[in-house]
């Protein structure tokens, strides 16, 4: 069985399985929709500085990223069906199948968090294509950290409480870099501008998803 065959297997099943129960997407979307009318209470009638709302933003996204994909391994531990797993499909894919489903998920829900965000909170973009690009490098680079921790976190105990405390330093310049690369976006900032933060980003991602493939077997099996 060929590498995308795989893969696709193992994303057409946990795409499946969440439409059926639906329990990550709907627990995902409440805490989006409850954490965006805080922030919204929170400013009331006042104007907030863009630099402020790029963190916000983040924060949310960030959030939302380890209450959702923390799962995408646990379920199959609580399920017992991981042992099926390792006996039927290599480990590599294994690990594309999960990470792009959690891409899937992670846009999806991010189409919303923004949408929803830039309506109650009047957060201006100015340079829109920068943002874009942005989100997607982001993303990508915070999916394939948040994977290869919920493969780590799902062999231990205390699941619950692992999942932030490693998650928050690996991701620390992630989100130091998004969150810089999206206020100059905000603010109207040239494309030129952003090259070294899309530099960092592009390299995050290539880096992280290496080791995370490197690493993935040897965690898998354990």
């Amino acid at each position: 069985m060929s590498l995308y065959s795989s893969s696709a297997k193992i994303f057409r099943k946990d795409f499946k399985s969440e439409l059926r129960n639906r329990y990550v997407i709907n627990s995902l979307l409440m805490f989006v929709l409850v954490t965006i009318s805080i922030i919204k209470f929170s400013i009331g009638n006042e104007r907030v500085e863009g630099e402020i709302l790029s963190g916000l933003l983040w924060i949310v996204i960030f959030f939302a990223a380890i209450n959702g994909l923390a799962r995408v391994f646990i379920k199959e531990e609580e399920k017992e069906t991981s042992f099926a797993l390792k006996l039927s499909i290599d480990p590599v894919s294994i690990f594309i199948g999960k990470l792009f489903f959690n891409l899937s998920l992670t846009f999806f829900v991010n189409i919303f968090i923004i949408v929803l965000f830039i309506l109650i909170t009047s957060f201006e973009i100015k340079n829109f294509s920068a943002f874009v690009v942005i989100i997607l490098l982001g993303n990508f680079g915070m999916v394939s950290a948040s994977t290869i921790i919920a493969a780590i976190i799902s062999k231990a105990n205390t699941k619950g409480t692992l999942y932030p405390v490693l998650a928050f330093p690996v991701m620390l310049p992630l989100l130091i870099t998004v969150i810089n690369a999206t206020k100059l976006a905000s603010s109207g900032a040239d494309t030129s501008e952003l090259m070294s933060e899309y530099q960092i980003l592009f390299s995050y991602a290539v880096v992280v998803t290496t080791v995370s493939l490197m690493l993935f077997k040897h965690v898998w099996e354990d």
